[in-house]
């Protein structure tokens, strides 16, 4: 959706829950996860750059990104924007924040927490808010019954048609097979088949629990399942794969991985743990480019120190840095949105006020009252944020928002106090104070609304 577009949407009318949502979770520093596209602004090149990876993961491809950008820059936004993009066009997301607990290797399962995290949290359309497994998994079964009793004519009670229902069913279990732990993964799709025809709901918690990657012992699965196999933190990424396979034979586009807060990974105190880790980005990173992994698509969130930190960072394995290092082309405001990285440049003073206008009519419309801010009031907002020393390339679109939306609140429960009073207070005197005195130098001479 356009930002012309959003717009038109949010002066129709934004729901009161979702507007309540979304100004709750921008001012507590946070991306809401519903109501996006009301509050859309810039990212037009960065979200047309992933949406053609997107059609090539839907073709049969794979695509690996890293959105690199500092705290509060909008790495987090822009995810949750394509996450609802790439929902909308069929595909099934699974996402996931890396922390100490979660990694993607460890020595005492990091690795294979970060998987549970994402099967967790497997979304679609119908189903955004994670919990999808179950979901697709009956979904599948449910749609290859319909599609069986279409092409041959049988009635449902016919017992003809369980035996052309299982064709069709082995034929997507064995096309799976053929991958790397494919046979295990083909074995229990097809035990869940069996479960949900016969209304066997144990057999079908027993398998979901082990698509989950929740059986810690060989020996529990061999007894529960007979299958003598687990996920471990060592093959997880394998199984996601599999799954990307087996979702595109379930009727999705594909499956979209986002994976944020990679900076954990940075934070590793120990040396060789932290290789390990690299050593497992690069194996992945390698599979998409190279065309070992079919219908999926990846993206990571990091920070430049993160990414560029030759002693500690994803740099300092030089198999990735050679992989993902610029060209001597790429510069600021001319950056190549088709390489691995994708470098968030700021929002400029245009655009947040674009956005703050949109929060300005959201909140009026969720507390009820006419709004009263003028461009004028809108602008004068914006300069004093953006007349901070070094605002240029420090100030966040986070930090913006949080005081713009504590402004909003200020006056709706002052009716009797205006912005300008705001502004001239103590709370903005630090701004104040540190504002450039020529207001060329902070990028204002042209910016006139």
């Amino acid at each position: 959706m356009t930002d012309e577009k959003s717009y038109n949407t949010a002066k129709k009318g934004v729901p009161r829950r979702i507007a309540q949502t979304v100004l709750n979770s921008l001012k507590g520093g946070v991306v809401p996860r519903i109501g996006l596209p009301y509050i859309t602004v810039g990212r037009k090149n960065e979200i047309t750059a992933l949406l053609n990876d997107v059609d090539i993961i839907s073709e049969g491809g794979a695509s690996f990104r890293f959105i690199v950008g500092r705290y509060g820059s909008g790495k987090s936004f822009l995810l949750q924007t394509i996450r609802n993009y790439v929902m909308e066009r069929g595909f099934i997301v699974a996402d996931a924040d890396l922390s100490p607990e979660r990694r993607l290797q460890g020595t005492r399962g990091q690795g294979l927490a970060t998987y549970r995290e994402l099967i967790g949290n497997l979304s679609t359309k119908t189903r955004p808010e994670g919990g999808a497994l179950t979901l697709v998994l009956d979904r599948w079964i449910s749609a290859v019954q319909n599609e069986t009793l279409q092409e041959t004519g049988l009635s449902p009670d016919d017992p003809k048609l369980a035996a052309e229902t299982d064709k069709k069913i082995f034929a997507v279990t064995s096309s799976v097979s053929e991958l790397v732990h494919g046979f295990e993964f083909g074995r229990l799709l097809s035990a869940y088949y069996r479960a949900y025809v016969s209304s066997d709901d144990e057999t079908k918690a027993k398998v979901v629990r082990w698509f989950r990657g929740e059986y810690t012992l060989k020996s529990e699965a061999k007894e529960a399942l007979g299958v003598n196999m687990i996920i471990t933190d060592e093959d997880w990424y394998d199984y996601l794969k599999l799954f990307a396979a087996f979702f595109r034979l379930a009727g999705y586009a594909g499956m979209m991985v986002m994976i944020d807060e990679l900076v954990n990974i940075y934070k590793i105190p120990n040396t060789i743990t932290r290789q390990y880790n690299y050593e497992k980005l690069l194996t992945m990173y390698n599979d998409t480019l190279q065309g070992k992994a079919r219908y999926l698509g990846i993206i990571m969130g990091a920070t430049p120190q993160a990414l560029e930190d030759k002693r500690r960072g994803i740099y300092s394995y030089e198999a990735l840095r050679s992989r993902l290092a610029e060209g001597r082309f790429s510069r600021p405001g001319a950056r190549d949105l088709l390489a691995p990285v994708i470098r968030l440049e700021p929002l400029t003073a245009e655009e947040m006020f674009v956005l703050c206008e949109k929060l300005s009519d959201m909140h009026a419309g969720l507390y009820g009252y006419e709004r009263k801010l003028t461009e004028n009031d809108l602008t004068d907002f914006i300069k004093v944020e953006y007349s901070r020393v070094g605002a240029d390339q420090n100030i966040t679109p986070r930090e913006v928002i949080r005081d713009f939306i504590e402004l909003l609140d200020l006056l709706y429960q002052n009716p009797e106090t205006t912005i300008t009073e705001l502004i001239d207070s103590d709370s903005f005197a630090f701004a104040k104070s540190e504002a450039v005195s020529d207001e060329t130098d902070a990028g204002f001479a042209e910016f006139t609304i």
